[in-house]
C-alpha cells in the first residue's frame, strides 16, 4: 500500500479513535471517590498493589529472611559438589520469585495517598537496598559460584550469560576484597556519596540575584517582567532557569545576556569545582581497589561500550562529523548578530538568543496553537492505537479490579496472531496529591520461567502527572508532553515484549545505553504527520486532527540548529569522560582548552566554570553522561533503515518486537542491533537526520 493510500485510512481511524476517546472521557469523568476492589486472579500475575503500611513491613522481614536462607544455602555448598543446579538455579529462583514482592514493597511511595503507606514503603526501600547489597558482597557465595564457572558444565547461552553477569556483579561489588579491602571500598563509598550532596545542595543553596532595569531587559514578555519582584526600581533576576533561560532567549541587550551568563556561570563557583575534583580523585581510588584503571572504565565496563576508549573514539568522530552543518548554522548567527547589533564577536551568551531569533524566521508554529490539538484521552487512545497496530499486540481493559486509585486503568496485552498473553499494564496518567511527579515506567513483574515451569508474565505501570478534565473541558497536554508519554510507554511495550528464562534479563534494568533506544527510535513517531495524526484532534471537534504544516513544523523545531546543540553536549560530555579517565586533571583549564576546539572558535565566557553548575556529573551520570547521545545514534540509524519509509508497517514492527525487543538482556545489546541491522550502526543516519531539518 502506498504512504499515501495508509495516510488517508490513517486518518479515518484517526477520526473513530477521536469518538472511541469520547467514550473515554465520559467514563473518566464518571469515576467515583477511591474505593478498594476485590482482587481478581491473572493468570501469570503475582504482583501486589495494594498493600497497607504493616504488610509492607512484614512483607519486606519475608523477603530478607528467604534471601538470606537462599544465600546461605548455596554458600554452603562444597566447592567440589557444586553444579547448575544447586548453585546458579536457587539464585535465579530467589529472582523470580522475590522480584515481584520487592516491588509490592518499594512501588507504594510512589502512588499512595496515604502518608503512612509511603513512609513504610520508604522504609523498606532502604532496608531491602541494604540487604541485597551485601549479598552481592558475600565472598563465601562469590566463592562457590566461582567454583561453579570452573566445572565446565554445559549449559545453555543465556544461563551462560546469567552467570557472567552474576560474577560481574560480586566482583563490581567486592567480594573478592580482603575484609580491610572492603571496609576501605565502604569508606570511599560512603565519602563518594556526601561529596555528591554537597556539590547538589550547593547548587539548591544558591539564591543570589541580579537587579536589572526594565530597559536592559528590553525584548522580554510584559508577561515576564510583571512576575519579576520589584526592588529600587529594578527586577530582580533570579539566577535560576526559569528566570535565566527566557533572558538568555528573547533580551535584546547583549550586555544583559553577558552579564546573565556569566553570573549564571558561576553558579557553583570555586567550592564546587574544587568536591568535583576531590569526587573524580576517590572514584579513581574506588576504580583502581575494584581492579579497573580509572574510573570511567569501571562505569563503563557493564554498558554498550565496554570501555572508555570507544566513548572517546565516538564523541571526537561525532564532533569532527559536526563540523560542517556547526559551522554554517554558526556562520547564520553571526550574520544575524551583525544585523541587529554590528560588528560584534560572537559569545556564548548570544547562542540561545539567535536561535530563537532564527527559529521565529524559519519554523512558522503557534505552540499555544498546537496545544489544542492534544486532549488527554484523545492521546491516550491513539498511542493505545498505534503501538497495537505496529507491534500486532491487543490491548484489553480489565474492569473492577484491585488498584490504588480508581483513576487507575489496568490492561492485559495479547499477541495479536497466535492470541498468547503477554503481560500486563497499568495508567495511572492523572494528577493527584502525595504521587510521584514525574512521568515514568516502573515494573512490577518481570518475565520469566520459574522452576516449576510455570512462566511470570511482565507487568509495567505508566505513571504521569496529566491534568483532569474540568468542568466538561477537555484537559489539554503540550507537545512534549505528549512526547514524554509517548516515549515512556514506549518502555511499558519493550518491558512486555520481553521473553526471556531469567528474571534478571526481563523488566526495565538493562544495560543503560540499549534500554534507552527503543523508545528513542519511537519518539520519531511524534513527529510524522501520519501517526502525529492518530493522536491528535482539536479539543472543541476532535474528528480534525493537527494539520500536516503543523507537523512539519514541530519536526523542523526539534532540529533547527541541531549541530551547535550537539556541539555542546558533546563538550561537557568530553569533559566527563576525560576526568574521569585521567588523574589529576585542572578541571577549569581542561574545559578553556576544549570550548574553543569542539565549539568552533566561541570562547567559554571569562569567569565561567560550566561543572560547577553541571549536576549529572555529581551524581547519575558519572562518566556515563555519553549514553543518550549513543542511544540517539543507534536510534536513528534503526529508524532510517527500517521505519521511515513505512511508519505503519507490521511486518517491519513485528519483526523488530521479535528480534529487538524480546531477547531483552538476555544477548550482548551491540550483537543484537548489529545482527538486526546486518551491520554495525553508522552515525551517519544519525547526522543525517538531526541536520536534515536544520535550516
Amino acid at each position: 500500500m502506498s504512504p499515501r493510500r495508509r495516510e488517508r485510512r490513517v486518518i479515518a481511524a484517526a477520526g473513530a479513535a477521536a469518538l472511541v476517546a469520547v467514550g473515554l472521557n465520559l467514563a473518566f469523568s464518571a469515576v467515583a471517590a477511591h474505593r478498594r476492589r476485590k482482587r481478581r486472579e491473572l493468570p501469570g500475575f503475582t504482583a501486589q498493589v495494594n498493600l497497607l503500611a504493616a504488610d509492607i513491613k512484614r512483607l519486606a522481614d519475608r523477603v530478607i529472611a528467604k534471601s538470606k536462607e537462599t544465600y546461605d544455602a548455596v554458600a554452603a555448598i562444597p566447592l567440589d559438589k557444586v553444579s547448575f543446579a544447586n548453585v546458579i538455579a536457587p539464585l535465579a529462583e530467589l529472582d523470580a520469585q522475590q522480584f515481584p514482592l520487592i516491588q509490592a514493597c518499594v512501588f507504594p511511595k510512589m502512588v499512595s495517598a496515604s502518608d503512612d503507606v509511603r513512609r513504610a514503603s520508604a522504609e523498606a526501600e532502604k532496608r531491602l537496598d541494604s540487604h541485597f547489597l551485601l549479598c552481592r558482597q558475600r565472598e563465601d557465595v562469590y566463592r562457590v559460584i566461582k567454583a561453579f564457572t570452573q566445572t565446565g558444565e554445559r549449559i545453555g547461552l543465556e544461563a551462560t550469560r546469567y552467570v557472567q553477569c552474576l560474577v560481574r556483579e560480586f566482583e563490581r561489588n567486592g567480594a573478592k576484597l580482603t575484609q580491610s579491602k572492603k571496609a576501605e571500598m565502604e569508606k570511599l563509598k560512603s565519602h563518594i556519596d556526601d561529596l555528591s550532596l554537597k556539590y547538589i545542595q550547593s547548587l539548591n543553596d544558591f539564591t543570589k540575584f541580579l537587579l536589572i532595569s526594565e530597559e536592559d531587559l528590553a525584548g522580554m514578555p510584559l508577561e515576564f517582567l510583571k512576575e519579576l519582584e520589584k526592588t529600587d526600581g529594578k527586577r530582580k533576576v533570579l539566577l535560576t532557569s526559569f528566570h535565566v533561560t527566557p533572558i538568555l532567549e528573547h533580551c535584546k541587550v547583549g550586555s544583559t545576556r553577558k552579564l546573565i551568563a556569566v553570573a549564571y556561570g558561576q553558579k557553583g563557583g570555586k567550592e564546587n569545582i574544587a568536591i568535583l575534583e576531590k569526587l573524580v580523585q576517590l572514584r579513581h581510588q574506588l576504580a583502581r581497589l575494584l581492579g579497573y584503571p580509572n574510573y570511567s572504565d569501571y562505569a563503563i565496563e557493564p554498558r554498550m561500550p565496554r570501555t572508555s576508549r570507544k566513548v572517546l573514539e565516538f564523541l571526537e568522530e561525532m564532533s569532527e562529523q559536526l563540523n560542517d552543518i556547526a559551522n554554517w548554522e554558526l556562520s547564520i548567527l553571526k550574520d544575524l548578530k551583525m544585523k541587529e547589533e554590528g560588528d560584534a564577536q560572537f559569545g556564548m551568551e548570544d547562542l540561545l538568543y539567535y536561535m530563537k531569533r532564527a527559529e521565529e524566521f524559519k519554523v512558522d508554529l503557534d505552540i499555544a496553537e498546537v496545544k489544542q490539538y492534544f486532549p488527554v484521552n484523545l492521546v491516550i487512545s491513539g498511542i493505545l492505537k498505534m503501538f497495537q497496530d505496529l507491534f500486532a499486540l491487543r490491548f484489553e481493559e480489565i474492569k473492577d479490579t484491585e488498584t490504588w486509585h480508581d483513576t487507575v486503568r489496568l490492561f492485559s496485552v495479547w499477541d495479536a496472531s497466535s492470541s498468547d498473553l503477554l503481560g500486563y499494564f497499568y495508567l495511572d496518567i492523572f494528577s493527584r496529591e502525595g504521587k510521584y511527579a514525574h512521568t515514568c515506567v516502573m515494573s512490577l513483574q518481570n518475565g520469566c520461567l520459574c522452576s516449576n515451569g510455570t512462566r511470570k508474565v511482565p507487568v509495567a505501570v505508566l505513571l504521569s502527572q496529566c491534568p483532569k478534565d474540568l468542568d466538561g473541558n477537555s484537559a489539554l497536554l503540550r507537545f512534549p508532553e505528549v512526547v514524554r508519554l509517548f516515549h515512556e510507554f514506549s518502555h511499558v511495550v519493550h518491558h512486555i515484549s520481553i521473553k526471556v528464562t531469567f528474571s534478571r534479563f526481563s523488566g526495565l534494568q538493562l544495560e543503560g545505553d540499549f534500554a534507552e533506544i527503543p523508545s528513542l527510535l519511537l519518539e520519531n513517531w511524534c513527529y510524522e504527520s501520519i501517526s502525529l495524526k492518530m493522536m491528535s484532534g482539536f479539543h472543541q471537534d476532535i474528528t480534525k486532527s493537527i494539520t500536516s504544516e503543523a507537523c512539519q513544523s514541530l519536526k523542523r523545531r526539534r532540529d533547527i540548529f541541531a549541530g551547535l546543540k550537539l556541539k555542546q553536549e558533546i563538550l561537557l560530555c568530553l569533559v566527563d569522560q576525560i576526568i574521569h579517565t585521567s588523574e589529576n586533571v585542572d578541571i577549569d583549564d581542561l574545559i578553556k582548552d576544549l570550548h574553543p576546539k569542539v565549539m568552533l572558535g566561541i570562547p567559554l565566557l571569562e569567569g565561567n566554570s560550566p561543572a560547577s553548575c553541571f549536576p549529572r556529573i555529581a551524581v547519575g551520570y558519572d562518566a556515563v553522561c555519553y549514553s543518550y547521545i549513543w542511544s540517539e545514534v543507534f536510534a536513528s540509524d534503526l529508524f532510517a533503515s527500517k521505519f521511515k519509509d513505512d511508519l505503519l508497517n507490521q511486518h517491519a514492527g513485528l519483526r523488530f518486537r521479535n528480534k529487538v525487543l524480546a531477547p531483552g538482556g538476555s544477548k550482548n545489546p551491540l550483537d543484537i542491533i548489529t545482527d538486526y541491522l546486518g551491520r554495525e550502526p553508522s552515525l551517519q543516519a544519525f547526522i543525517q537526520s538531526r541536520t536534515r531539518n536544520s535550516l
